[in-house]
């Protein structure tokens, strides 16, 4: 019986080949209803098989997409299912926008991403595997992303690949081969920027918010920070934490279901945050939405201070600030949920506290503003509440006096808030709080006329550090004139290293020596 089914099916494919357009029509839909004979009478495996082989073959002719979706037990026995999946098939597809990818170089931790429709459908497994390994390192994940940072050896040719399982379907992506770079700006210009996580793209022209003006923590983390080792500046009151690398830059990692990290201060179980203070960090959120993908700011520390200090906490997530009653959407984010972020992105948290005026930003933008907080602020604790969650930047600064009142008191105004990236004279979007101040006050005080002078710490060569002084400071400059303040009520000058205000033993000193100067003229 078998062998005559196989011999019929067999004919009825080598037909179609010779017959008109008009005849093929009739042969599909007498393949269609063998297939639902197919399916009533269940038919024993060996000839299901067959038939969808010839089945392929013949839908081949007719034009239609190949469908990859391997089919579940209840699909196989449901012809309506199998018709369905035929007309849904172009919902899904292959991997597309694999990284890295084959030839590329990175750094550690190595960060796959990838892109495929309707990947909320999926489950991914990573495979990662390095040419000297004895097995390879497996992750898996609901998003689009992960991470490998502790690789068994410093291999630098690895190779990765990415399976996804979801609606009874199974797509293995190519293996890409690529290698690793120490991060160094010739191993940099190797890596495919386009593929990078997005960086938040704002204005900051409205921006408001002043640091304190004198730093009483301070952890970026440093580079001398050992990859894989918890952070030296902070302790652990639950969880798992780590430091690692993203694009060459020492962050801090929460791993294993996220985790709480402290402050790791000598005088941790007293009140250190003065009734003026201010408190900075960027956080990392990974593309996708999960309930998980925000961080708590506590303003105790959870570990020493259970009973003591503020009970209100603040919520970061992608898309808001949540703190006591209060919470507020970043501008443009309105449509997306808490939890969902589009691309993955740092976002910078600023916090202001005013003898119970409490201010918390995201970005360029104020989202909460509480005039009168009751409690007393104590320390910090931040928490994660996931894996692949990441920290850094991390500054606690003593409030000041106004701007305006320390010129006329000391003759001079002194900015720590005025930041660059590492080594150059580029001014990050987060000093424009600080330089709009000063905007603002020469634009009220016209008779007010700043010599703008540059400040580094000790670290690297002595005649670099001049010479980065004097071009942070003209840049300073020049971006003020930019703003409308007259070109000659304006000088810049560079000092180095050569005019500390702390010890260069400390990353707090460190911090607060990395300064820019307005003084009077």
């Amino acid at each position: 019986m078998k062998t005559k089914i196989l011999l019929s099916l067999l004919v009825a494919f080598l037909t179609v080949t010779t017959l008109p357009a008009q005849i093929n029509i009739d042969v599909k839909n007498k393949v269609n209803r063998k297939a639902n004979q197919r399916a009533n009478k269940k038919t024993d495996q060996a000839i299901d098989k067959t038939f969808d082989g010839l089945e392929d073959g013949i839908g081949s002719l007719f034009g239609k997409k190949k469908n990859k979706k391997k089919k579940g037990k209840d699909e196989k026995d449901n012809p309506e299912a199998e018709n369905s999946e035929q007309e849904t098939s172009a919902d899904f597809g292959e991997f597309s926008s694999l990284y890295p990818t084959n030839g590329m170089a990175t750094v550690v931790p190595i960060h796959c991403n990838w892109e495929i429709p309707n990947s909320e459908n999926y489950n991914f497994t990573v495979h990662l595997e390095g040419d000297d390994w004895s097995d390879w390192l497996t992750k898996t994940t609901n998003s689009n992303q992960v991470f490998f940072d502790n690789l068994p050896t410093s291999t630098k040719n690895l190779k990765w690949q990415v399976i996804a399982e979801g609606n009874g379907e199974r797509i293995e992506s190519p293996w890409q081969s690529f290698s690793t770079t120490d991060g160094t700006e010739a191993g940099k210009t190797a890596v495919n920027e386009s593929a990078q996580p997005a960086q938040p793209k704002v204005e900051w022209a409205k921006f408001d918010f002043v640091p304190g003006d004198e730093v009483i923590f301070e952890d970026a983390p440093s580079a001398d920070e050992e990859n894989g080792e918890f952070p030296s500046r902070w302790d652990l009151q639950e969880g798992s934490a780590e430091i690692g690398a993203m694009n060459g830059e020492p962050i801090i990692m929460f791993l294993n279901g996220g985790g709480s990290i402290v402050p790791y201060l000598k005088y941790s179980t007293e009140d250190y945050l003065p009734e003026i203070f201010t408190i900075e960090f960027d956080v990392w959120f990974s593309k996708g939405h999960t309930t998980n993908n925000r961080y708590f700011i506590y303003f105790r520390d959870r570990k020493n201070q259970w009973n003591k200090g503020l009970g209100e906490s603040l919520t970061v997530t992608p898309t808001g600030l949540e703190f006591a009653n209060t919470d507020k959407r970043y501008p443009g984010t309105e449509n997306l949920g808490w939890s969902s972020e589009p691309t993955g992105k740092w976002r910078h948290i600023s916090i202001a506290y005013t003898k119970g005026k409490f201010k918390a930003y995201m970005d360029d933008t104020r989202l909460i503003n509480v005039p009168h907080l009751e409690g007393n602020p104590w320390g910090l604790t931040i928490r994660a509440l996931a894996e692949n969650m990441y920290l850094k930047n991390v500054r606690i600064a003593k409030g000041g006096v106004k701007y305006y009142d320390r010129v006329l008191s000391d003759g001079k105004i002194i900015v720590n808030g005025i930041r660059f990236d590492v080594n150059k004279a580029t001014i990050k979007p987060e000093s424009n709080g600080a330089i709009n101040e000063i905007f603002e006050l020469m634009e009220k005080q016209t008779d007010l006329n700043f010599s703008v002078e540059g400040h580094t710490d000790s670290d690297g060569d002595d005649a670099f550090n001049q010479k980065l002084s004097e071009q942070r400071a003209k840049a300073v400059m020049d971006r003020l004139i930019s703003m409308g303040i007259s070109a000659n009520r304006l000088k810049s000058a560079g000092w180095g290293e050569s005019k500390p205000i702390g010890g260069n033993d400390t990353s707090e000193g460190k911090a607060n020596n990395r300064r820019v100067e307005f003084v009077k003229f």
